[in-house]
């Protein structure tokens, strides 16, 4: 439960610098969508919103609703890597990071991989 409530109070508090530096703070040039920043960025956070949307779906439909047990997904990025769900997240909130260019979203980031890369490594173990 500690866990959890450090995650949310991370999170609320995170988000709510983000809200409030986007609505109040930040004074971005008209022609900001143009920096390559925010075009990197943009690129990152669609890629890895595409992977992470495919790979969750290919996690979901795994099994036949009546099939049990361990059962390895193939194809797509699985043939790679062993958890591209997290590795599109982790590359969506890169993405992010780049557009908004605030150390808010940079921390949100650093959380996300944190959090992510070893759920991923011990899965791949």
């Amino acid at each position: 439960m500690l866990i959890a409530l450090f995650a949310m109070t991370f999170n609320s508090v995170n988000a709510g610098l983000i809200g409030y530096y986007l609505a109040k703070v930040s004074q971005y040039p008209d022609n900001y969508f143009l920096h390559w920043n925010f075009i990197l960025g943009i690129v990152l956070f669609l890629g890895g919103f595409i992977i992470n949307y495919i790979s969750d779906d290919k996690l979901i439909y795994l099994r036949k609703p009546s099939e049990t047990g361990y059962k390895i997904p193939e194809g797509f990025l699985f043939k790679y890597i062993s958890c591209p769900n997290h590795f599109g997240e982790m590359i969506e909130w890169l993405g992010f990071a780049l557009m908004i260019g605030i150390l808010a979203g940079w921390t949100f980031f650093i959380w996300t991989v944190s959090n992510l890369l070893p759920r991923a490594l011990h899965h791949h173990q």
